[in-house]
């Protein structure tokens, strides 16, 4: 029998590990669930990701994607460098985000805080970090911007870890402080 040629099978192997961390955590994730899911051979897995931090780390590149993407197209860096409506649209971009799917942002954080105990994954959180804070470079200056994203990343870790909701008003003020220099 001749191999089928597939160019997206790479691709739908992901999304097949991102439904099965969405669905069952990073404890569920197997080659054999992967393939399963993405309908392929569990050899196609292993041809395409010789381990499961390789899988992982594809996943949370996609993720990083995902969030990047939408920082790129926001208004919060459409606009001239300088501070002026900068926590406003941060702000709009997180309650978007918030609006959105939960479960998704909840994968995206699993991913990210895999990290901790998967050290392949570490250079893939920290590109994430580094990216945005260069995007939020472009309003801000370097410190300013590596402030304001570690503010995002802790008000999004306490609404995901407390169940609550997200309080655009209090995150306002906190991301206005930030870039106006802690007054």
């Amino acid at each position: 029998m001749a191999r089928r040629y597939d160019p997206g099978r790479r691709t739908r192997i992901i999304d097949a590990a991102l439904s099965v961390i969405a669905a069952d955590g990073i404890g569920g994730l197997s080659h054999r669930t992967v393939a399963a899911e993405a309908d392929v051979p569990l050899g196609s897995t292993t041809y395409h990701f010789g381990s499961l931090d390789e899988l992982l780390v594809a996943a949370l590149r996609r993720c990083n994607e995902n969030f990047v993407q939408a920082l790129r197209g926001s208004e919060a860096l459409a606009g001239p460098a300088g501070s002026a409506g900068l926590a406003e649209e941060l702000t709009g971009l997180l309650g978007r985000w918030f609006a959105g799917e939960r479960g998704a942002i909840e994968l995206e954080y699993e991913l990210y805080l895999a990290a901790l105990r998967r050290p392949a994954l570490r250079p893939v959180a920290a590109e994430w970090t580094e990216e945005a804070v260069e995007l939020l470079s472009r309003r801000t200056d370097p410190e300013t911007a590596r402030a304001l994203v570690a503010l995002m990343d802790g008000v999004c870790l306490q609404v995901l870890l407390t169940g609550g909701t997200f309080d655009a008003p209090y995150t306002r003020e906190m991301l206005a402080r930030i870039v106006d220099g802690g007054a």
